[in-house]
Formats: C-alpha cells, structure tokens, sequence
C-alpha cells in the first residue's frame, strides 16, 4: 500500500474527523498486510475495491480466470468482518434465484399453509457476480435493481437489504460466445470499472512458492460493518475546494465530443462521452481515496488515482480509435495531462 503525505487538517475539520481519518489510514495498512497473507500483489486494485466500498459505490472487474478475483473478494469481506456471497451468473439463472422465492410452508395452525418468503444470495454485505453477462438482460436487470434501490420488491413487499451492501461484478474478456453484454445504462450503474491484469515476474514466483503448501489460517478480522458504516459517513464530510469540483466537471465535460472548447482528438475517437453520474463518483471516490490515505482534503491526485475507474466504462470510442490502438484508458491519461497542463 502507498503512502502518500497528509495536508495538515483545515479548520473547519473537527478532532474526531481527524482522528477517525487517522485510524482508517492505519487500518487501511494493517488490511493490505492480512489480505496479503492470501493475495500476493495486485495492490491497486485492492485499493480500488475499498475506495468503491467506502463511497457506497459498486464495481465491475474484468480480468481472465485464475488471477484469485474471488478470493481477493472473500478475503476483503473477512478482514472487514462482512458476510459474502457468491452466484455464479449462467444463462438459466432466474431472477429469483438472486432475489429470492415465496416457498409454500406449514404452519402452526394445523391443516393451513402460508407462504414465506426465503432470501436469496443476494442478501448479504458484499456480493460477487460471477461472469454477469453470461445470463439474460431479465436477470441481470434484478440484480441492477437490487444494486440502485438497496432492497427487494417480491409479491408487493419489500425487503431491505444488508447494510453496508456492495456489488462485485466481474465479466471475462474471453470466450464471449454466448454472453449478454451489459449495455451502457446498466454499465453506468457501477462506480467503477476496475481491470485486472497478470501479476509481475517476481509476483508470480511468489504465488509459486507460498501458495501451493499449507493453506494459511483465518485472516484477523480488523473491523466491522458498524464501522464501515460510520466510515462510509466519514467520507461524506470530507471537505472538497472548490477548484476540485471544477477539476471534476471540466475532465468529464471534456470527454464529450459535441461539448464545446473539447480537443480535435476527443472529436477523433470519442462517440459518446460520460455524463453527470461520473463527476459524483470523481468525487467521491477522491474522498475515499483521501481518507485510505490519510489526507483531510479532496486534493487533485485524489481525482486523478480514480479517474480511470471511473471514467472507462464510460466513454465509448469510434471505430476510428479502435482501428488505431486507442482505449478509454489511454484517452482518459491524455484528459488528465491535459487539464494538468492548463492548471500549471
């Protein structure tokens, strides 16, 4: 985990603030040091998964199979002291098998029957979809819905979910036969978008060796759902200048092609750009990353370490730039040099 220096607390930041930002920098360590007990690197993503946790926000992971995306979520969640589950997304999978089913049951009174309703994998704290564009839009929808709303609606009631509740979706950018891509109003739901590559050389090695002898013992749980919960608020109050906000709206205005005063090459590439939704999770996602950090303030290298999770799924390149080797990565780095450029 990086550490990156605290700007001394503005004035209108109170004690306990500061002290609460204090210890989530430090519980912040103390977790990357027991999740790597069981993963060994892919350090910024688990950076990533906690800042989406802290901003309420969900995410969505795209990496091959076998790089421990499952265990590096179950891990997480038992650290955090956070019940977990996981579905495996197939093309028969039905809504109510994530939502849940009315089942028919005795009851006390003798010869009479009611039914009850029984939850699915869906309630729980932290939820893994497993290869989310392998069912049917049908069923991905009731997934997103749970996702926006934070409950259930089965046979006119309603059922809250757990709290803190957060969603890890993942997709495999193989083997795409058969598979029901999310389309870009659904993609938007997710906070971020975060990918997942193939460790180093001397990461895999490591994997090598220390993880095909004994299995290690359970992880030491180092917090709670109360205190993600008081954590999550936290990061709601921490204070953001104004030339932050600016900074936010102007990169995601920027990657509009028809907005005005855009670069010729966003014009080039760039089909359709992000919209209001990506300047709230900018922001909140800088708060996060400032609280796991230390920090008492929004500061710019808090909007540029979650730019590209943020903004990835959301800016839809032309064939044009697919022709030529440009991504949304590569034309978010371009944005924020940009903008670092004019501020200087």
């Amino acid at each position: 985990m990086s550490n990156v220096a605290p700007h001394a607390p503005l004035s209108g930041t109170s004690e306990r603030d500061v002290a609460a930002i204090d210890e989530m920098r430090d519980l912040y360590q103390q977790m990357g040091k027991e999740v790597g007990k069981v993963i060994i690197g892919q350090e910024l993503v688990i950076e990533q998964l906690l800042i989406a946790i802290l901003a309420r926000g969900h995410a969505l992971l795209m990496g091959v199979p076998g790089l421990a995306k499952t265990t590096m979520v179950n891990a997480l969640s038992e650290v955090m002291s956070l019940s977990f589950n996981r579905i495996q997304f197939t093309p028969d999978l039905m809504p109510s098998d994530i939502t849940g089913t009315d089942i028919l049951q005795d009851t006390d009174q003798p010869g009479r029957r009611a039914f009850v309703f029984v939850k699915g994998p869906i309630f729980s704290n932290i939820v893994l979809a497993d290869e989310i564009n392998r069912t049917p839009p049908k069923t991905q929808s009731a997934l997103l819905e749970a996702m926006q709303e934070h409950k259930v609606t089965a046979s006119g009631r309603m059922f809250p979910l757990p709290s803190p509740f957060f969603v890890l979706a993942t997709q495999n950018p193989i083997e795409q036969e058969g598979t029901y891509s999310l389309p870009e109003a659904q993609l938007d739901r997710f906070m971020f978008f975060i990918h997942v590559d193939y460790p180093s050389l001397l990461e895999e090695r490591r994997i090598a060796r220390e993880t095909t002898g004994a299995k290690p013992g359970a992880l030491n749980k180092l917090i709670n759902g109360e205190q993600v919960l008081a954590f999550q608020q936290l990061v709601e109050r921490v204070p953001v200048p104004d030339h932050i906000y600016d900074l936010a709206v102007d990169l995601v205005r920027m990657t509009r092609p028809n907005a005005e005063g855009v670069p010729d090459w966003i014009r080039k590439w760039v089909t359709w750009g992000a919209g209001p939704r990506a300047v709230q999770y900018l922001i909140r996602g800088a708060k996060a990353h400032a609280v796991l950090h230390g920090s008492y303030l929004v500061r710019t290298e808090d909007i540029e370490a979650v730019a590209k999770p943020v903004l990835t799924h959301r800016i839809l390149t032309n064939f044009q730039a697919q022709s030529e080797g440009i991504t949304s990565p590569h034309i978010i780095g371009r944005l924020v040099e940009t903008l670092r450029g004019d501020k200087s």
